[in-house]
């Protein structure tokens, strides 16, 4: 195994990096903000993380502390990781990296589900929620993956599993999912190609657009 690299400087930030500044440590962490996985799982996550670079950085992270290992009880009887009390506090830190970063962000082809659930609790916005007096209960079927979605009060919240009594239920993939919700491609549009499906009370689905609302973008000046 490589020899761990630490930055030796007594900044909490540099410390910071030594814990968690790895390639794909981060994304390590994401994946599994949203519940324990296993390690095939977290392969579909991060399709190009090695094996080996993988198994490496969960090491890291279990020594750290900021994640751990254990076992499910028969009959499933299989490992999964999951973040500590700890781990979970990056969530602030994954949102904080993402609302900047959002500002230059590249266009691209996917999105994995985990990291477009994120994204939603990180460009929610209280204010667009409380003064369009939003009030939804949603399941939201992402990539055959179900998640409760709740706004009410100017506060949202979307977990895994599905909804009790949904206004309405949405079924497509998290690419359709984050054109529709970020980028204005039409709902209309969406449903006529068949990549989205809305069983229920179609107005509270549009009831989230404009509640996620991205940052101003800014472009890299060249020299």
């Amino acid at each position: 195994m490589a020899p761990r690299r630490d930055y030796f400087d007594g900044c909490a930030a540099a410390h910071a990096l030594d814990l968690v500044g790895e390639r794909w440590a981060l994304l390590v962490v994401r994946e599994l903000m949203l519940g324990p996985k296993r390690f095939t799982d977290l392969r579909t996550g991060l399709p190009h993380a090695s094996p080996n670079v993988l198994s490496q950085r969960l090491r890291e992270l279990e020594e750290a502390g900021v994640l751990r290992r254990r076992r499910l009880p028969p009959p499933a009887a299989s490992a999964v990781y999951e973040l500590t009390e700890w781990g979970l506090e990056l969530e602030p830190v994954l949102q904080t990296l993402g609302r900047w970063a959002a500002r230059s962000l590249p266009e691209a082809e996917h999105i994995g589900v985990d990291s477009l659930v994120l994204s939603m609790r990180t460009m929610f916005s209280a204010d667009a929620a409380r003064d369009a007096g939003a009030d939804v209960a949603l399941t939201l079927v992402l990539d055959e993956q179900p998640f409760r979605v709740r706004v009410t009060d100017g506060a949202f919240s979307i977990e895994r599993g599905e909804a009790e009594r949904p206004q309405a239920t949405v079924r497509t993939r998290s690419d359709v999912w984050a054109g529709v919700l970020y980028l204005g491609r039409p709902l209309d549009a969406a449903i006529a190609d068949g990549a989205l499906e809305v069983d229920g009370d179609r107005a509270a689905v549009e009831a989230l657009f404009g509640l996620f609302p991205m940052p101003e973008r800014i472009d890299a000046v060249s020299a």
